[in-house]
């Protein structure tokens, strides 16, 4: 499946280092399917346990949801906290909260030890209310958000006013977010990991699974790969092992500006989204750019037609200008992506509950990047055998989880 189409902005951001496959190992400990942020994060934490670890690419790595991925990252979810809550019970939901909060401090220092720390930033972000109505559902945010030692502000329409570009019935202001170019860190992550041991393969496509006893044999066109765990992070494509149930399949669409060093942003450079859903989203960049991206529509296989694509960045042009208004912008980056949301807007983390073999790092929402940081600590402990209470609340079998049928 297509991800995304159009002109993307984060592979022009770098020269990306020429990568030649290495020979293939008679055994790997553990094989992960697919080279994007949730499987090479995942290949790090592994290597960390000691383990040796291929990584089977069908394009290239940081190709897929990576180069269209907008680089915000926050431990605020799609679902907020007192909504989470409701559907899970208020300990499980803070709790995840909890893991996604956490899992900024685990990228940032990931990030720390690599090239210009892949413009990993830190930045609070805003979530303003879209209508007045919306102002409740904010006050109930803040109400559960301080009460659990979250960093939170609630800000009322007069603070709006006088700290963005626009003005706003109320807005929550959540410290501690960050903002990352997700393909250099993604390739700048894999360079280091083939310097450390990590096989890396691109352009393999592991289409046929065989058992062989214990041993799991992967057979694509370059040679078969041994090993006894296979981890699946393919994003929002097509698992080569199961069907997928419980997520829908969606696109959004998203503009980058041309530079403008005169415009220095908005306050302290935040990550501001809205209550609306869908929402819109924006951001800053490191050489005085604005990403702005939403519109999304529920259909699975990004936009095309050209004609469709210059409407969808001509309307998010005018959200832009209708919230600057005393600015120009031009967008000469424009492009459409898919992107995954499950039923309970949860990711789906975990070993398979029938097939002890595999696993799966499918980071579906609007935290991907997050979610595949805490996944990955999950699935360092269930493969090395270390119990792990957390796994149960994105566990693949939960009511409205992950349904997998096993025929290929």
């Amino acid at each position: 499946m297509e991800l995304h189409n159009g002109m993307l902005y984060w592979p022009t951001t770098f020269v990306k280092p020429s990568h030649t496959n290495p020979a293939i190992k008679g055994r790997y400990d553990v094989i992960i399917i697919g080279a994007g942020m949730s499987g090479l994060l995942t290949a790090n934490a592994l290597m960390n346990e000691g383990l040796s670890v291929a990584i089977l690419e069908r394009n290239e790595i940081a190709s897929g949801s990576t180069s269209a991925n907008t680089g915000l990252l926050q431990y605020s979810n799609d679902i907020m906290l007192h909504e989470l809550a409701e559907q899970i019970g208020e300990q499980d939901a803070v709790r995840f909260y909890t893991l996604c909060y956490e899992a900024l401090e685990t990228l940032d220092k990931i990030a720390a030890i690599l090239p210009d720390k892949a413009d990993f930033i830190r930045r609070p972000s805003i979530c303003f209310a879209s209508k007045k109505s919306d102002v409740k559902k904010l006050e109930a945010e803040f109400e559960m958000l301080h009460r659990h030692g979250f960093p939170v502000e609630f800000w009322n329409d007069i603070i709006v006013k006088n700290r963005l570009p626009f003005e706003a019935p109320a807005a929550l202001y959540t410290m501690n977010d960050a903002e990352i170019n997700p393909f250099k860190f993604v390739v700048y992550l894999a360079e280091q990991l083939k310097s450390q041991g990590v096989h890396i393969f691109e352009n393999t496509f592991g289409n046929i699974i065989e058992e062989e006893g214990t041993q799991q044999i992967i057979k694509t066109m370059h040679g078969d790969f041994k090993t006894s765990r296979i981890v699946y992070t393919t994003g929002y494509g097509r698992l080569p092992y199961g069907k997928m149930k419980g997520a829908n399949i969606n696109r959004s669409y998203a503009i980058v500006t041309e530079q403008n060093p005169r415009f220095k942003g908005w306050y302290e450079k935040a990550l501001i989204w809205e209550t609306a859903r869908p929402y819109l989203y924006l951001r800053t960049t490191v050489d005085n750019r604005i990403i702005i991206g939403g519109l999304d529509e529920n259909r699975a296989h990004p936009a095309k037609d050209e004609e469709k694509m210059d409407t969808m960045a001509k309307a998010l042009l005018e959200k832009l200008q209708g919230l600057i208004p005393n600015e120009q912008f031009h967008a000469p980056y424009s492009y459409s992506a898919s992107f995954g949301e499950s039923y309970d807007n949860l990711p789906f983390i975990g070993q398979h509950p029938q097939e002890k073999s595999h696993y799966y790092l499918l980071g579906y929402g609007g935290n991907g990047t997050v979610y595949s940081m805490l996944g990955a600590e999950i699935l360092a402990d269930l493969i090395m055998g270390r119990a792990n209470d957390d796994a149960r609340l994105v566990t693949l079998d939960r009511k409205y989880g992950l349904k997998m049928k096993m025929d290929v």
